[in-house]
């Protein structure tokens, strides 16, 4: 329904990216480069620990953690655990992570600043029986993760990562992170000698499969040139021993058994302690800034670890004043899902209940009173115009969640690819991604409020200029395909405002990637900047 805009904007005038500020480069001092370059360097940091959606969310707590956030769990009941200007992050299936903080002013049913990202990026995944031979080679069974880039896997130096569930002294079992930081496997070309096709076409069930040695070596390895006398020792000691019910087979079985020493060696356990894994390939190229004037960073998984990174330091920098949450008035909230490159649809996906539960927990938290007494929340609230049974709807009415997924930079070797007027460039700011077949969410009273927030961000810390972060408008050419984001899915699920956006890129779904090292400093500061003035803003656009 079309409504008001406040007298504080003229909605009809929404001046982005040129004319909204000069090019960010002409703005920076010399020292103002440096502290962007320390926080791009920061997320190549954040890259190189992070392999797998798993380590991704560890690398997200450790900074969390840092910045005073407190673990809490979703079985656990919040009424006597959450305090007014209390900052607090949970995690479902290790793979996605919410932390929040909840403003000393805040009252039941009042909005939540939201900003959604993904931990997950394509990849290949060690299939549960990968133990695989072929001409002398040992070779490891994968399956697509994904729509990614594939011929871009070939003749890299790849290595494994993920998390393998093993017994603890106690008979719990738990998880385990694993990366294993040399490279152990590789998937080889065909020469051109032998194929002088002008396309690089392969199949990918059989000629994706990487290879991890040789044959030989391994049997050398494992003594498999033992004497018979021997081999009949081994079976002696064993015979008379009864043998252990397995509903499946050993993983020495299913997987090349080097494979699984490395695993429980890199998990500090025993190999008869790792009872399953789940391994993904990544490329041991380091993440690293490049570029002929240090402006690029070349990388794998800048999408999306880019926005989540940048949603992580925007939540942990609008927090870093003591009295940062005195007059906050709303909850400041991110959320890093697992499974959006596969539709989102698991139990710790965008399509699950995980952001609904939150919200619907944290709505109906009662506002703080200073009644003299030690309780954070008084058990029965005195807002008048308070109805526990709507204050979820009351609070999505108002809220507003940022989707925060990686863009298109344009590409200079196929600029007939990219809408004439919509090219976004790297460090030149975010970029809103709007599609009018609502494969992005972003509608106008969304751009109005995040101009005044990127109006309003605090410059680089060594700038010489005003406020402002520089913002970029994206559309898809009318005969090109257009992606989607957890946006839409969200909104629709939810019913709140929500803005697609994200920082420029080259070469998304490739195993490597490029980015812009200045657009690091841009998403976190327009970041910090709508948490930090979301609640005044949000009360000014008057659109029901």
């Amino acid at each position: 329904m079309l409504g008001r805009i406040s007298k504080s904007f003229y909605f009809g005038c929404v001046i982005l990216p040129k004319t909204f500020l000069p090019s960010y480069s002409a703005t920076m001092s010399s020292n103002a480069v440096s502290a962007s370059v320390a926080k791009a360097n920061g997320f190549i940091d954040f890259l190189n620990a992070s392999p797998t959606p798993y380590h991704a969310v560890h690398s997200a707590i450790q900074r969390l953690k840092k910045a005073g956030f407190e673990e809490i769990k979703e079985r656990d009941s919040w009424s006597s655990s959450l305090k007014p200007a209390g900052k607090y992050y949970l995690t479902r299936n290790g793979s996605s992570i919410v932390a929040f903080a909840i403003g000393k002013k805040w009252k039941t049913g009042n909005p939540i600043a939201m900003i959604g990202a993904h931990t997950d990026s394509p990849t290949l995944r060690i299939k549960p029986v990968s133990k695989k031979t072929g001409a002398g080679f040992v070779q490891v069974g994968v399956e697509t993760y994904g729509g990614g880039i594939w011929h871009t896997w070939f003749d890299r130096d790849l290595s494994i990562a993920g998390r393998a569930m093993v017994k603890d002294g106690d008979g719990n079992y738990i998880q385990k992170l694993v990366k294993v930081d040399r490279p152990i496997l590789r998937i080889p070309t065909l020469a051109i000698h032998l194929d002088r096709s002008s396309t690089f076409d392969f199949n990918k069930e059989t000629e994706l499969f990487p290879i991890a040695g040789l044959v030989a070596a391994e049997l050398n390895r494992t003594g498999a040139g033992k004497s018979n006398d021997e081999k009949i020792s081994e079976l002696e000691k064993t015979s008379g021993s009864e043998e252990e019910f397995r509903p499946l087979k050993v993983l020495s079985d299913r997987h090349h058994p080097y494979i699984v020493e490395i695993i429980a060696e890199h998990a500090g356990v025993a190999v008869e302690d790792v009872v399953d894994f789940e391994m993904v390939l990544y490329d041991t190229q380091k993440s690293c800034i490049g570029g002929i004037n240090n402006e690029l960073i070349f990388s794998a998984r800048l999408d999306n670890l880019g926005m989540t990174y940048c949603a992580v330091e925007g939540l942990i920098e609008s927090l870093s004043s003591p009295a940062a949450l005195e007059s906050e008035s709303s909850i400041r909230l991110i959320t890093c899902f697992d499974h959006e490159e596969i539709g989102s649809t698991s139990a710790h996906g965008a399509a699950s209940n995980l952001l609904p539960a939150v919200l619907r927990r944290l709505a109906v938290l009662p506002a703080h009173h200073d009644s003299g007494s030690d309780k954070s929340y008084e058990k029965i609230p005195r807002e008048a115009d308070f109805d526990v049974a709507t204050a979820y709807e009351q609070s999505l009415a108002t809220s507003f969640l940022i989707s925060a997924d990686m863009a298109h930079s344009v590409n200079p070797n196929y600029t007939q690819k990219y809408e004439s007027d919509h090219r976004p460039e790297m460090n030149k700011g975010t970029v809103i991604k709007i599609n009018a077949n609502q494969r992005y969410a972003t509608n106008s009273p969304g751009i109005v409020l995040l101009q005044e927030v990127a109006r309003r961000a605090k410059p680089s810390e060594d700038s010489t200029t005003a406020n402002g972060v520089p913002l970029q408008l994206f559309v898809v050419r009318n005969d090109s395909s257009c992606g989607s984001t957890i946006g839409p899915m969200l909104s629709a699920a939810l019913g709140t405002r929500t803005l697609d956006l994200g920082n420029p890129q080259l070469s998304m779904h490739s195993i490597r990637e490029c980015g812009g090292v200045y657009d690091v400093e841009h998403g976190i500061r327009l970041f910090e900047s709508f948490f930090e003035h979301f609640s005044e803003l949000e009360s000014k656009i008057l659109v029901d």
